[in-house]
């Protein structure tokens, strides 16, 4: 057990939107609690309108809570020194459009006080990580949804945040580029970043989160490790390579003589997502995307901790 103390801490929070005579129109969150720990990948899964941006906006301070408290770093989520620490990537990318991704980080840059020398090189690596170096300097207005939100992914990570919150981080990317944001949001978590992710792509959940929360109507229905949550009990799989018709007709013969089961026969399988990824890393690429973005490299230095 980490006996570390909780990044973010959530204990019986409730949020209660009113109108504008102060009469209660809805309630969004009835009474939740959960704690996420240094270097975890949590997740907030359910449907829309079952709270998991209100909670978001709760944890990054932009909403407070009706009752309840939330905590980060043992903090109040508001404070100063919380936001230089925390990243934060919307579900809808609001960006200025009419700036290059370039001129957009920059502008971000200045906003968080990092000398120029450091902003430029963090910037530079960024743009390579995420794809876009080579669009760098072509108007956000003339990416398509997929391109726009790299250029938000790179935003969220440029003050190489400890605390880093996903709303829907997939949105908008193809495959490749799922992947790729799910490969990055790992290896943010072995370096030591927490990392907390709302989405309702049960996918994206099962890849890279160890624990998740399902939402609904405002209450945490269920959570837990996701192996515990998903495991089928009673019921085990044993694989190996594929031997001869005879011998796999005598094991499961002997199977059904031991346990008097019969034993059901599959093949693994890759998912059509690993499927895609694999035919499109493994093709000619000799025309390198030039109109659109490129595959995500390696992760930065920076956030790797190197200058």
């Amino acid at each position: 057990m980490n006996s570390s103390p909780a990044v973010v801490s959530v204990r019986d929070l409730t949020r209660t939107f009113r109108d504008f005579w102060g009469r209660p129109v809805s309630l969004a969150l009835r009474g939740i609690s959960f704690e996420i720990q240094p270097g975890e990948v949590f997740g907030l899964l359910g449907p829309n309108g079952s709270g998991k941006s209100t909670t978001l906006k709760a944890i990054l301070g932009l909403l407070r809570p009706t009752s309840g408290s939330v905590q980060v770093f043992g903090r109040e989520p508001d404070d100063r020194a919380v936001r230089e620490r925390t990243g934060y990537l919307p579900e809808e990318s609001y960006l200025y459009r009419q700036l290059t991704p370039r001129e957009l980080l920059r502008f971000f840059a200045n906003l968080q006080g990092l000398p120029p020398a450091t902003a430029r090189n963090r910037i530079g690596q960024l743009l390579e990580m995420t794809g876009l170096h080579h669009a760098a300097d072509r108007p956000i207005r003339e990416f398509s949804k997929g391109m726009a939100r790299r250029v938000a992914l790179a935003q969220a990570l440029l003050g190489d945040p400890e605390l880093l919150l996903l709303d829907e981080p997939t949105s908008g990317l193809d495959p490749l580029g799922c992947r790729q944001v799910k490969d990055l949001i790992l290896t943010l978590a072995r370096r030591g970043t927490t990392v907390l992710v709302s989405s309702h792509r049960m996918a994206d959940m099962q890849d890279v989160c160890g624990r998740v929360a399902i939402l609904l109507h405002g209450r945490i229905m269920v959570s837990g490790a996701v192996g515990e949550l998903l495991r089928v009990d009673h019921s085990c799989r044993l694989t190996f390579p594929e031997p001869a018709p005879d011998d796999l007709a005598a094991i499961q013969e002997l199977i059904r003589a031991r346990t008097g089961a019969e034993a059901g026969l599959d093949h693994p399988a890759r998912s059509l997502e690993t499927f895609f990824v694999e035919t499109v890393m493994g093709a000619d690429d000799t025309e390198a995307h030039p109109s659109g973005s490129r595959p995500m490299t390696a992760l930065a230095p920076f956030l790797r901790g190197t200058p």
